[in-house]
């Protein structure tokens, strides 16, 4: 036993724990030696730490460990190129012996003590089935989980759950983390789901980082000492009054970007190289390397070095130089790292960044995903970026990842990031980034047909909700339970208090009692009507009557002068008027002397007996709408008129006695009376009822609302199970919960959606295709190529296309199907690059592959490779024919060749091809 070694108690069994300091020479950091501990202790681990603090460090621990305990250790990515960088790195720490790699089509040196793979295999050996002389993870006591936050990947977040679920509880977990806002609620749950897990949370880093922020007037700080405010010197900049952005945003742009040119010279010049340049775009990474012009960065020496390194890569990849420009560009220290270049210019590219060889890079975010290559700077040339769902600013994570790429542990004392200023963002905005927290983690968690099938394989339904539900976004959704339990209960006691004020009136019979309200408002407004067209019509008859009445008559008036009272009076004599109509001088029963139009009078009583007004001294009045009050001598005749108007109706107007007036009169009345029996009448503030019922109703949404909700969250991934459980057990997968043949073949495939691949390769219309039409089909029904205006050279080859154009029923089918039951799953169908995978499985040069498509070379490249993974599941499908398989296998190896794959990995691809194992499950072991 080595001297570095000793027994410690563990809660399952004595293990022997290392001496780190003998493992590494060099002081560890406090959450180095907390993680250590940790897993000497057997827990499983969750390390939350800033980029480039060191992470690694405790999976490399975990590698020793298992090791001096004669075991193994997954080691899980979330990509391939990582998992080749880690597979050079670890066979140079550990020897080429004890490391292994699984791809999709390719394992290396599988018994190995450490297995590099990305997260998907991981998870894919998982749901494969084993015996007990047959299980994969027999023999291992740690797996890495690196680059854990991307768990936040809304495309692959599940893989990294489901992996975590799945997973055996003897098995240690090392989750390492960027740091994330809940690194304390994933820990929770890893324990809830795996057994004992302990957090390991760090802030500190090594190398601090310093932000700047680059404008057309030069590099300056962008925050204060302390970090918590910008520069006193930053001044946020404002448009000039009067201008106004062009387009729909009425925000003004930012002062003109600074060239790149201009950026890297002023880095240069103060000694912050290497960099690595983040440029959202592939084009633009391209196009910042052709306008850094004849800038070099390099002494002759290092351009020699450069030089005798070119020399070797195109002497083992001659069809993988990027063109002349490139080249240059790389002897001046100058280089473009992005998706669109192919993996091994890329890794050419990050050896010699390593070696400090290249010293400005421009790099699509990609990069900052866990590939290592710290450099002193690294620059951000843009804060917004765009994406499926439109333009946006950056998440705090995003930025976080791409600046904790400065600053390289044991060469810098200082790190440098660089915002540079956009049209679109200034100063504030990058203020706000580089002070801002990092994002929390959250699910992404999605039930596929593959998870379906193996589960109901290995679980009954019951155990299969079980896991199903032990999500992160399930543990979640407890978590918020409890508080929104309570919000409810709040909400539903607020209705209860409103319920009570509302009294022991049903609201039915309110809602009632508020349609009749209605209803008599609106049979007023037609009595309104009504009493105005008689008013009108009887108007007109009255004043060509009162042309003829005689003094003394009886008449009722209707005039603002007497505050709308229909006021009985008589007739005491005619003036003259404007019109052709006299002025009537009225006494009205209340002893007031008028002088009124004749359309003031609303009823004429010439029935009555008119009255002697001889007797009466009439005042002197000239104006129409005088008033006079009357004097003793015009009382008695005052007092005569009020004994007439009450022995006859005189203050009913006459247009009121019209038929229809009448009637609608007693619809009213009847109306009014019937509301007033009804209970909720005696309610006395009914406005504040009604008040009180729309708050209530809303109330009573809300709490639906949120009670929906609420269901959707805990039960939303069951019913998605469910849900395609019915579609596969429509298309003949189940036999109620047993899988068929064509279930078992759905269950071994891996892809975007297994259930179209697997009904596209049983349906018997590629049987009979040749492996390069097989191939070009293949990739047709796996690949989505979201690239703008793609066009290819190569024309469709018509029998793979006919093959295809078969297919086209089966797939409509099952979106239809999908669709009934809200499930959105992409089934590919996509025929525009069938010819460029058939031209490249006849042989054709990789250099005329490219030149006749507008894709990138690393598009080519993940597309082929995609093909690749579908034709190397083939054989292992249980219910397709012999043929296909035969054919699957001609046409891997046709097109799985260099620069598809890694030329050191050719030869070892021979020796795989012959074992009969399934690469998309991994089962080797």
């Amino acid at each position: 036993m080595s001297s570095a070694a000793k027994i410690i108690p563990s809660p399952y069994e004595a293990k022997v724990a290392l001496d780190p300091n003998e493992i590494f020479p060099f002081p560890l950091d406090d959450f180095q030696i907390q993680a250590i501990d940790a897993l000497n202790q057997g827990h499983s681990l969750v390390v939350s730490a800033p980029t480039g603090s060191g992470k690694t460090l405790v999976g490399e621990y975990a590698i020793h460990r298992a090791i001096a305990h004669n075991q193994k250790v997954f080691y899980t990515t979330p990509l391939k190129a990582l998992s080749n960088q880690k597979l050079r790195d670890f066979r140079d720490q550990f020897g080429s012996e004890n490391v292994g790699l699984m791809t999709g089509d390719l394992s290396v040196n599988r018994e190995a003590s450490i297995i590099v793979m990305t997260t998907e295999i991981f998870r894919n050996m998982l749901y494969a089935e084993f015996d007990q002389h047959d299980d994969p993870l027999a023999d291992v006591e740690s797996v890495v989980l690196d680059e854990c936050h991307y768990m936040n990947d809304s495309q692959r977040g599940t893989v990294w759950e489901e992996s975590i679920i799945h997973c055996p509880s003897s098995v240690q977990l090392v989750a390492l983390s960027a740091t994330v806002a809940n690194a304390g609620q994933l820990t929770d749950w890893i324990e809830k789901v795996h057994g004992p897990t302990q957090l390991v949370h760090s802030d500190f880093r090594p190398v601090p980082l310093l932000f700047s922020f680059c404008s057309a007037k030069g590099l300056h700080p962008l925050l204060n000492k302390e970090g918590n405010a910008l520069h006193p010197n930053n001044k946020i900049w404002r448009a000039p009054k009067g201008q106004k952005r062009k387009g729909r945003s009425p925000k003004p742009l930012q002062p003109e970007q600074p060239p790149i040119s201009f950026v890297i010279t002023q880095m240069f010049n103060r000694d912050m190289l290497p960099a690595i340049f983040f440029i959202f775009s592939r084009k633009g990474c391209d196009k910042a390397v052709r306008d850094l012009g004849k800038h070099c960065f390099l002494n002759e020496e290092q351009k020699t070095v450069i030089r005798k390194q070119l020399k070797e890569y195109k002497a083992a990849n001659p069809e993988a130089v990027r063109d002349g420009l490139h080249v240059d560009a790389l002897l001046r220290g100058v280089a473009a790292h992005h998706a669109g270049v192919l993996p091994a210019w890329k890794e050419l590219i990050e050896r010699l960044f390593q070696e400090g060889l290249v010293k400005v890079v421009f790099a699509t975010e990609t990069l900052a995903a866990g590939i290592n290559m710290p450099a002193r700077s690294t620059i951000i040339g843009a804060l917004s970026k765009r994406t499926d769902t439109g333009h946006r600013l950056l998440k705090s994570s995003e930025f976080l990842q791409m600046a904790g790429r400065a600053g390289r542990r044991g060469l810098d004392s200082q790190g440098y990031v660089v915002i540079v200023q956009s049209r679109f963002e200034g100063v504030r905005e990058a203020g706000k980034l580089a002070m801002s927290s990092a994002d929390p983690l959250v699910s992404h968690f999605t039930p596929s047909y593959g998870m379906v099938l193996n589960l109901l394989q290995r679980y009954n339904l019951e155990k299969s909700r079980e896991l199903v539900e032990r999500s992160f976004g399930r543990y979640l959704a407890s978590l918020d339970l409890v508080e929104e339990e309570e919000t409810l209960e709040q909400l539903r006691l607020q209705l209860v208090q409103l319920e009570e004020i509302a009294g022991d009136i049903p609201w039915s019979d309110f809602e009632n009692y508020e349609k009749g309200r209605g209803r008599l408002r609106e049979e007023r407004r037609l009595l309104r009507i009504l009493q105005q067209q008689a008013e009108e019509t009887l108007a007109h008859e009255l004043t060509l009557a009162l042309q003829f009445a005689c003094l003394g008559t009886l008449v009722s008036l209707k005039a603002p002068q007497l505050r709308g009272r229909v006021t009985p009076a008589v007739i005491v004599d005619k003036l003259d008027g404007p019109g052709q109509f006299p002025l009537l001088l009225c006494l009205t029963d209340e002893n007031l002397w008028l002088l009124l139009p004749c359309q003031s009078v609303v009823g004429l009583h010439a029935e009555l007996t008119s009255l002697d007004v001889s007797v009466v001294q009439s005042p002197d009045l000239t104006h129409g709408g005088e008033v006079r009050y009357g004097d003793t001598d015009s009382r008695s005749l005052a007092l005569a008129v009020l004994q007439m108007a009450k022995r006859h109706d005189m203050q009913t107007p006459q247009y009121d006695l019209a038929g229809e007036v009448l009637a609608q009169v007693e619809l009213v009345r009847g109306l009014e009376e019937e509301l007033e029996k009804q209970p909720a009448h005696r309610w006395g503030d009914r406005k504040k009822l009604k008040k009180h019922r729309r708050r209530m109703e809303s109330l009573e949404l809300e709490i639906r609302e949120r009670q929906k909700f609420l269901h959707y969250r805990a039960n939303r991934h069951w019913e998605t199970f469910i849900a395609l459980k019915e579609i596969l057990q429509y298309f003949g997968c189940l036999d109620e919960l047993l899988l068929t043949d064509i279930g078992r073949t759905v269950a071994v495939l891996r892809g975007d959606n297994e259930l179209w691949l697997g009904m596209a390769l049983m349906s018997g219309h590629l049987d009979e295709l040749a492996p390069n039409h097989l191939a070009a089909v293949c990739e047709a029904i796996s690949t989505e190529v979201n690239r703008p205006d793609i066009w290819c050279g190569y024309p469709i080859p018509s029998r793979a296309e006919e093959a295809l154009n078969d297919l086209s029923g089966i797939r409509r089918e099952l979106l239809r199907r999908q669709e009934e039951a809200h499930v959105f799953i992409p089934a590919w169908w996509d025929p525009h690059l069938m010819g460029l995978v058939d031209a490249w499985a006849k042989g054709s040069d990789w250099n005329d592959l490219i030149a006749n498509t507008s894709l990138d070379e690393g598009d080519v490249v993940r597309i082929l490779r995609r093909t690749i993974d579908l034709l190397a599941q083939l054989p292992y499908c249980e219910s397709v024919s012999d043929q296909l398989r035969r054919n699957a296998r001609l046409a891997l190896k046709a097109i799985n060749r260099f620069p598809i794959c890694e030329a050191e990995d050719l030869v070892k691809a021979v020796a795989a091809e012959e074992n009969a194992q399934n690469p998309a499950t991994e089962r080797v072991f």
